[in-house]
């Protein structure tokens, strides 16, 4: 079959960028041909926490969907290569899968990419899964599987976003892995809400780890955090800003105050509650150990979280072999907006995107909303 181009739209729980992979897409794989971002404008971006906080009213968030939208199709417009078809995943502003009344909402009306592409979009890919009983998440298993699977082998590849969540590829045995893809808690999400609250909103990020490696980690008020029963809950599971966010973060700043923490302290445990909690999700609901550990997102990024990792696995793991996506080919913020390609390709065939084994769906479904040209 001819490859189909596919323009795959993302932008994560750390309401900080977009992410564009324009893609050349077939049943049997999928390549990347070009890549972009383009980063919130100030203001946008205060709205979109503003939404996610739930701190703005029914007629403003209307607004924003609509605005959201037209800066998606804004910048869809960069790629060198038309598409055929674009998968747009939308800001997530609010998602709760738990029974018996889940709901999740993605921002920015693809009414304007269709407008600006000339082409259907596939959007809200997350609903249908939620209706089938599923978690909504994650939903880029496949994807993970086609792009990094290896006959013998075992492979997780854990993506850093504002959440952190893994795909486990066990693959050591049988003509088909064993497949399992969690949330593992927090990435960035709490080291982005303190270097804002520490720098009163002029930094939106520890760029690098810089002030988190000059911190020291408290360790009592971490191992507070590991015993959340979050961590615990045996997968199929998914999370978000609803509960390792503002909420989280405010009691956080209130023991940080209690307890005389600095702002590199504060910083250096919200870094190793990311890869403890990474680590300690592994060791409780891993079926083995894996040979390979495989980072991606904006958190791979950050040289002082990998080492923290490392350090963090080295305990779990000791034979597992730390990679970051970029050298096997595939950008770490690539992987997340050419898995939506892939899955704006599978609607577009009629075909199920999710895994019930790893969303805890019912059943496979078709995922997303078709809007034609």
């Amino acid at each position: 079959m001819k490859a189909m181009a596919v323009l795959g739209i993302m932008s994560g729980t750390s309401i900080d960028a977009v992410d564009y992979a324009s893609c050349l897409v077939t049943h049997r794989g999928i390549e990347l041909q070009e890549l972009w971002t383009a980063r919130y404008p100030k203001r946008l971006q205060t709205r979109l926490h503003e939404a996610a906080r739930g701190a703005i009213t029914g007629h403003e968030l209307c607004q924003l969907h609509h605005d959201t939208g037209r800066f998606f199709a804004r910048h869809a417009l960069r790629g060198k290569q038309k598409p055929r078809l674009a998968g747009l995943h939308g800001q997530t502003v609010f998602h709760q899968p738990k029974l018996p009344n889940p709901a999740t909402f993605q921002l920015g009306e693809p009414a304007y990419l269709v407008e600006a592409l000339r082409v259907p979009v596939v959007s809200n890919f997350r609903a249908a899964d939620l209706a089938a009983g599923g978690q909504g998440a994650p939903l880029a298993t496949a994807f993970h599987q086609m792009a990094f699977g290896l006959k013998g082998r075992h492979v997780c590849v854990q993506n850093l976003g504002g959440i952190a969540n893994v795909t486990s590829i066990d693959w050591k045995r049988g003509s088909k892995p064993d497949l399992m893809s969690f949330d593992t808690g927090p990435a960035n999400m709490l080291m982005d809400m303190a270097a804002r609250h520490y720098t009163g909103g002029k930094w939106t990020m520890d760029r690098n780890g810089g002030k988190a490696s000059r911190g020291e980690c408290a360790e009592d008020l971490l191992q507070d955090w590991l015993h959340d029963p979050f961590f615990r809950k045996a997968p199929p599971k998914s999370t978000g800003r609803e509960y390792f966010g503002e909420l989280f973060f405010k009691k956080a700043i209130k023991e940080a105050a209690r307890k005389r923490l600095s702002a590199e302290d504060l910083l250096a445990t919200c870094t190793e509650f990311t890869a403890r909690s990474i680590a300690l999700n592994y060791q409780l609901h891993l079926a083995g150990e894996p040979d390979q550990v495989i980072l991606a997102g904006g958190g791979a990024r950050n040289s002082f979280l990998v080492g923290r990792i490392r350090v963090a696995l080295n305990a779990t793991c000791p034979r597992a072999e730390l990679s970051l996506s970029d050298a096997l080919g595939w950008p770490g913020s690539a992987l997340e907006p050419a898995a939506f390609a892939w899955l704006a390709f599978l609607r577009i065939h009629k075909q199920p995107g999710n895994l019930p084994e790893t969303t805890g769906a019912r059943r496979a479904a078709v995922l997303g909303q078709l809007s034609e040209y």
